[in-house]
């Protein structure tokens, strides 16, 4: 992967995981309930929903931008147990539902880091 490439998806996965926790900051009213309510979100439904707005919002819906995830994801493990990967019909339909996949396990993973970060930082 290019530098240059390298770069965007730094930027697009900060810029995605600062709006995410500004998101459940304030749906759930503060920092510490944001984190508790992602943590029993056991199905992964809120991270879903947002990912599929940032591949929206970033044009990323294509096999072109599903390459370009994964390529920035290459070095990332793929859980064999992922029922999604296993129903995609199609070649496009697959590298999409890896390339979500994989960014959604990386934005939880920041997401999570990121909150922590707050509580720790947050007034007493």
């Amino acid at each position: 992967m290019d530098l240059y490439q390298r770069q965007q998806f730094d930027m697009l996965l900060q810029m995605a995981t600062e709006r995410f926790v500004a998101k459940l900051e304030e749906r759930h009213r503060g920092t510490e309930q944001a984190l508790a309510q992602l943590a029993s979100d056991t199905k992964g439904g809120w991270v879903a929903q947002f990912v599929e707005a940032v591949f929206e919002d970033f044009l990323l819906n294509s096999v072109d931008g599903a390459c370009f995830m994964l390529r920035s994801l290459a070095r990332r493990p793929v859980e064999p147990h992922r029922g999604q990967i296993a129903a995609a019909g199609t070649v496009e339909e697959l590298t999409l539902v890896l390339a979500k996949s994989l960014f959604s396990e990386l934005l939880l993973r920041k997401t999570v880091e990121s909150l922590e970060q707050h509580i720790r930082y947050q007034p007493v």
